[in-house]
C-alpha cells in the first residue's frame, strides 16, 4: 500500500455484521438488475427509422452499409473519434475498443460489431495495427453516414445499432457519453473494488484515494505498448 491508502480501509466487523450489510446492498443490486431488465425490454420495443443506402470504405474499398452486416440481421457500430493526421487518436475510444477482442460470440445472436470512423481508411487501418485493435474498421469519410447518426466529423464518439431487413437498413438505438459504459467490462470490474474508480467525482468514504477524473485511464500510447504489434498480447 502507498502512504495515501494505508488509512483507506473499510471498518473491520464480525461475520454476522458483514453479512447483514452485504444483504442490504444486495437488495439494491437486485433492484438495479430488475430495472436494467425493464430498460432492455423497453429498448426492444423502440421504433426504428429507415436509412439511405450509405456506402462506406472498408479495407478492400467501397462497401454498402447493408453489406457491412456480412449477412447478419443486426449490427453494432462504435463510432471512434478521429483527428486526421494525428499520431494518437482519442485515448478513451482507443482504450474502450481494445476490450472487444472475441466478438464471435455475437454470431449466435445473428449480429456483428464493427468500428466506423470519419478518418481516411488508410489511416484507420494503420492506427488499428499500431494499437493492436482486433476489430474490423470502416470509414465514413466519403459519406454523410457519421453526421447523420450523431457521430459527425470533429464530434464525439457514439454507439449505434442497426437492423437489416433484406436490403433495407434501419437505425434502432443510439447512445454516447456514459451511456457506453454498459458495454465496458473494465468499469464493472473496477466498480466492485473497495476503492472503486478512485476519481474525484465519486462518492467515497473520507480518506479513500482520489485522482483527477480520467487520470487512471489508459491513454492511446499505453494501449499500443500493452497490445500493439511489438507485444505478445493475445
Amino acid at each position: 500500500m502507498t502512504q495515501q491508502t494505508t488509512s483507506a480501509l473499510p471498518p473491520i466487523v464480525d461475520q454476522q455484521t458483514w453479512r447483514a450489510a452485504l444483504d442490504d446492498l444486495r437488495r439494491r443490486e437486485k433492484a438495479a438488475t430488475r430495472e436494467l431488465d425493464a430498460i432492455a425490454a423497453q429498448r426492444r420495443r423502440l421504433p426504428m427509422v429507415e436509412l439511405p443506402d450509405y456506402t462506406l470504405i472498408g479495407p478492400d474499398g467501397p462497401i454498402r452499409l447493408v453489406d457491412v452486416f456480412q449477412g447478419r440481421s443486426q449490427l453494432i457500430v462504435y463510432h471512434h473519434m478521429w483527428s486526421d493526421g494525428a499520431e494518437w487518436q482519442c485515448g478513451g475510444c482507443t482504450g474502450l475498443t481494445s476490450q472487444w477482442t472475441r466478438l464471435g460470440i455475437l454470431d449466435n445472436y445473428d449480429a456483428r460489431m464493427v468500428i466506423v470512423t470519419n478518418g481516411p481508411i488508410e489511416e484507420a487501418q494503420a492506427y488499428k495495427t499500431k494499437v493492436g485493435n482486433r476489430m474490423d474498421w470502416y470509414s465514413s469519410s466519403e459519406s454523410s453516414f457519421g453526421a447523420d447518426v450523431d457521430a459527425p466529423p470533429g464530434g464525439g464518439f457514439a454507439v449505434n445499432v442497426f437492423l437489416r431487413d433484406g436490403d433495407k437498413v434501419y437505425r434502432t438505438w443510439h447512445t454516447t457519453g456514459r451511456g457506453t459504459e454498459q458495454l465496458s467490462y473494465t468499469f464493472a470490474l473496477i466498480d466492485i473494488l473497495p476503492w472503486g474508480r478512485q476519481e474525484e467525482w465519486q462518492d467515497s468514504p473520507e480518506g479513500w484515494p482520489k485522482s483527477p477524473t480520467y487520470s487512471k485511464w489508459l491513454d492511446s500510447p499505453d494501449v499500443a505498448r500493452l497490445y500493439g504489434p511489438t507485444t505478445d498480447a493475445r
